[in-house]
């Protein structure tokens, strides 16, 4: 393993070279430093024993120690914790509550849901509650920048948390870009122009990627200077942000109820049952982005007391805010005249408040402020996590030792958000964003279930193999359930039928396996029931999403096949040696050390 020390030291194994004199820039070995990219005919050798390779990474699992320790060393200094619960309660409301309750409640009450829309944000509401649950009690035990792709590493192994992690990273920049460009848009309802006015129209390029969008990338580098400066000035900033934004969102609530008429919420759920849970799937996006407040872990005080406050109790407040709004939306009008674009401004224009667009317009400015914010540092650190894994180049795990922020990640995963959000439109972009959240939900609520009922040398071969089968019948219940629904299937025996065997299969889990761990400071509770629950909620709502977006799941997941099979697993299979080979020349200097003092005494 090659690492560098704060004098400029490059490190290999346990031995330390003297810092190389160079002019300028980087060299190869900050970039790919194994031992297969040293010459050609190393590279030659390890592309031969892929095979092998493979099965040895896609084997391995890590361990919290790994985790916790050895790849935090790698990063030559520490993330500064510099977080409290405070801070994480803010960073959760502001890396969720977006332009997203804007932008979707329209669509779910006047197409799908009607008054009953109220019902479908807190069933998604529940369902984002139950990955939450899960993500908490992973980041209570590892507290470490790398969110679920540490997670998903020392429960599924190697090979799962980088496809996992890869998706989820592409998923972080087209949303980034997305974010940037809606920062436009509104930006310019504020100021009465139409978006396009703001942007660069270039005609010599394709339609989608002619609208250039200069101050997309402007706040994208505004922000991207704040989080590589402190992360404790931008953990102020989000809070003064999201405060201001959580007041305007009160105001509207308020202000809503003044013109409601309880008359609208006649007939409620005009769509039946069916309308409110595809409601459901819609606006569970609306719940998106705590996940990266996981990868704050590292840099939080006192992560047993801090994390479950701080997750759970920011999700609580966004479920809360989100139902008031879209009751008070309800109430001001009949369902079918609910805009679906402009939801709350043409609302209160036709309760004759059309003054308070502007108010909808900051307070949409103020919330994709604070969710951009949250994008960049939780991506950043996410691929800081990886790098340290040498997945990616090593030279991204470097944190600055005097501002404690992982600069060199957070600046290039800054640079893909402006590039895709100077050139793409919305329409593109939105078509972009793919099931890979959902994705990594269930596999961390797999993950959680794996850590708690098996555990090398304690689990027994017949648990073991019975977990196996389990396992499998509650995904694959949860998969049958998610295709009926795809299909609109109306035979409830049907889906009756499968939902019995989520039901056994769980219930079996916990009567017929013995658990094989116990969390040491906070768990999720009714396992395995919620963790079950989860993955079946997030597989189920997989069911809404068009066949276009898995197809781009999996055509990213072939790149990301290419790379890995190229570069990565070579990359990380000569730094897991290296690994071992550390612990080996540990033990041994260990016991060198015993025989002296033993022969000494």
């Amino acid at each position: 393993m090659v690492s560098f020390d704060g004098d400029g030291s490059r490190r290999q194994g346990n031995s330390i070279t003297e810092p190389k004199k160079r002019s300028c820039g980087c060299e190869k070995d900050d970039f790919l430093p194994e031992e297969s990219f040293k010459s050609w005919s190393n590279y030659r050798k390890a592309l031969l024993e892929t095979k092998t390779r493979l099965k040895d990474r896609f084997l391995a699992r890590s361990s919290d120690q790994l985790e916790l320790h050895d790849m935090i060393d790698r990063s030559q200094n520490q993330l500064k914790k510099t977080l409290n619960w405070f801070d994480l309660i803010w960073f959760g409301i502001g890396a969720v509550m977006g332009a997203g309750v804007f932008v979707l409640s329209g669509e779910a009450a006047h197409e799908l849901a009607g008054p009953a829309v109220l019902i479908s944000y807190l069933i998604s509401g529940f369902a984002a509650l139950l990955s939450v649950l899960c993500y908490t009690e992973f980041a209570v035990e590892l507290p470490v920048a790398g969110g679920s792709f540490a997670y998903l590493r020392v429960e599924l192994g190697d090979f799962v948390a980088y496809i996992a992690a890869g998706n989820i990273l592409f998923e972080y920049v087209v949303s980034g870009a997305s974010v940037a460009r809606s920062w436009t848009s509104y930006f310019a309802t504020l100021c009465n122009h139409d978006p396009n006015d703001f942007r660069i129209n270039v005609t010599s390029l394709t339609e989608g990627f002619n609208h250039l969008d200069p101050i997309a990338v402007g706040i994208s580098l505004l922000i991207c200077c704040m989080a590589s400066f402190s992360m404790k000035g931008s953990s102020r900033f989000n809070s003064i942000a999201t405060i201001l934004y959580l007041t305007l969102m009160v105001f509207m609530i308020v202000a809503g109820v003044t013109k409601a008429n309880t008359s609208n919420f006649q007939p409620f759920a005009p769509f039946g049952m069916r309308g409110v849970l595809k409601a459901s799937s819609v606006l569970f996006f609306a719940y998106v982005g705590f996940d990266g407040v996981a990868t704050l872990g590292e840099e939080t005080k006192n992560p047993g007391r801090d994390i479950p406050i701080g997750l759970v109790g920011s999700m609580m407040i966004v479920i809360t805010i989100y139902s008031l709004l879209s009751t008070v939306l309800c109430l001001m009008q009949p369902y079918n005249q609910i805009d679906q674009d402009a939801a709350f401004s043409i609302a209160f224009q036709a309760t004759g408040m059309s003054w308070a667009k502007y108010i909808v317009a900051l307070g949409a400015l103020q919330g994709m402020t604070t969710v951009l914010l949250a994008n960049i540092i939780g991506q950043a650190r996410y691929f800081t996590h990886i790098s340290r894994t040498h997945l990616a180049p090593p030279i991204l795990a470097v944190i600055h030792k005097k501002r404690g922020t992982p600069m060199n990640a957070t600046i290039i995963m800054t640079l893909a958000n402006c590039l895709v959000a100077f050139f793409t439109n919305l329409d593109i972009l939105a078509n972009l964003l793919s099931i890979a959240t959902l994705f990594i939900f269930s596999l961390v609520a797999l993950a959680l279930l794996v850590r708690r009922y098996y555990s090398t040398g304690v689990t027994s071969v017949a648990d073991r193999n019975k977990l196996i089968v389990l396992l499998f019948l509650i995904v694959s219940s949860a998969i049958g359930v998610s295709v009926l629904w795809a299909m609109n299937v109306n035979l409830w025996v049907g889906y009756a039928i499968i939902a019995g065997v989520w039901f056994l299969s769980t219930l079996g889990l916990q009567l017929l396996v013995k658990q094989a761990r116990n969390p040491k400071l906070w768990g999720v509770p009714m396992v395995p029931w919620l963790p079950a629950a989860s993955i079946g909620v997030n597989v189920f709502i997989m069911g809404s999403i068009d066949g276009a977006s898995f197809l781009r799941f999996l055509g990213w997941t072939g790149l990301l096949l290419v790379y890995y099979f190229f570069v990565g697993l070579h990359a990380s299979y000569d730094a897991s040696k290296d690994d071992v080979k550390t612990e080996i020349h540990g033990v041994s200097s260990e016991a060198v050390d015993l025989k002296t003092i033993t022969a000494t005494s």
